[in-house]
């Protein structure tokens, strides 16, 4: 069974289209119109080891938030109809990933409640001119479309490209083993019987 969605969103801030395969190989096709960001989804899809084609139009003159929290909305719901009823998924996944100083953990749950913890100081601080604030406003809207469970701790850093690209790395990783098929498994993996 594909494991995959389309989705496309338009509203008068921003115009999105978004294909998701659950099951690729970490091929991307990204536009936003941000470089950074698309520097940092071709990094989640490829230690997810997801295909992602996306293509975003947003109002960048007036700043980066619509696009960027837009594109979290569409990822998120993209991987909610791309997992269907969770069938045989291992569910959690969790990973640590350094780069140089930086540190971050990620784990997720993939338990139909959307709650995201993320511990940072990126609030007023900048990779280029990409704002740090905007990394939990994309993972916060990823977490309320997908129902997912993420808690994401920075836990050192000091340059702040190293610290975002860790959580989107680490974040990758986690996901790549929370929607892996569990062979062993029956059903949903819950003693509700669903998620």
């Amino acid at each position: 069974m594909s494991r995959t969605a389309t989705i496309d969103r338009q509203t008068n801030e921003t115009k999105i289209s978004l294909v998701l395969d659950l099951d690729g190989a970490g091929k991307t096709n990204l536009i936003t119109g941000i470089g950074f960001f698309d520097h940092m989804l071709n990094l989640f899809a490829v230690h997810a080891l997801i295909d992602l084609t996306l293509t975003a139009e947003g109002d960048l003159q007036v700043d980066f938030h619509h696009t960027v929290e837009d594109v979290g909305i569409c990822l998120g719901q993209a991987l909610a109809i791309a997992i269907g009823d969770k069938t045989g998924i291992r569910r959690y996944g969790a990973a640590y990933v350094p780069l140089d100083e930086a540190l971050a953990r990620t784990v997720v749950d993939f338990c139909g409640r959307s709650f995201l913890h993320f511990s940072h100081e990126l609030n007023g601080k900048f990779a280029g001119t990409f704002p740090g604030e905007l990394v939990e406003d994309f993972l916060q809207a990823v977490c309320s479309q997908a129902k997912l469970t993420m808690h994401c701790d920075i836990i050192r850093g000091r340059n702040v490209h190293h610290i975002i690209e860790v959580v989107f790395k680490s974040f990758g990783q986690a996901l790549r083993q929370a929607v892996e098929k569990d062979f062993r498994r029956e059903g949903v993996p819950s003693t509700k019987g669903a998620l």
